[in-house]
């Protein structure tokens, strides 16, 4: 490691600075600069203990960046992929199973605001919702309201 190269604790605080980040995704950005007699396990075990990294705020911040445009099977996919554990998901998904419609008809609200008048309209509209991870009786249920 150079003299000017920061450490990997120091690399893995940079990345924390920036957004909660779990430790897989850490282990991932963090593997290319390990150095030999560097031990980013341990790094990592470290900044954990600390508080540093943790599940729930992970979880907890894609929960308030995304959950008014995405549905619950997309949130869930994008934890996963975050290397969230099962548990912490569950956790997390529990808050947003009651306001699955709700939010499918805020978002249908402020891209189409209208009922589609034809069922090619309309199967575009619940095909964006479907996209978007929300759950069939959310899309059938938002693509069936009227604006207000």
């Amino acid at each position: 490691m150079g003299l000017n190269s920061p450490s990997l604790k120091g690399r893995a605080l940079r990345y924390l600075s920036q957004r909660e980040h779990s430790r897989s995704e850490l282990v991932r950005k963090l593997t290319p600069y390990v150095q030999e007699g560097d031990d980013l396990d341990a790094v990592l075990t470290d900044l954990e203990a600390k508080g540093f990294i943790s599940a729930q705020r992970v979880a907890q911040s894609v929960l308030n960046q995304q959950s008014a445009k995405l549905g619950t099977v997309r949130i869930k996919q994008t934890l996963y992929a975050k290397g969230v554990d099962a548990d912490t998901i569950a956790q997390a998904l529990e808050t947003l199973a009651d306001t699955e419609t709700e939010r499918a008809l805020a978002l249908w609200r402020r891209k189409f605001g209208s009922v589609a008048t034809d069922p090619k309209e309309r199967l575009r509209q619940m095909q964006f919702l479907a996209r978007r991870g929300f759950s069939t009786d959310a899309v059938r249920q938002a693509s069936k309201a009227s604006p207000e």
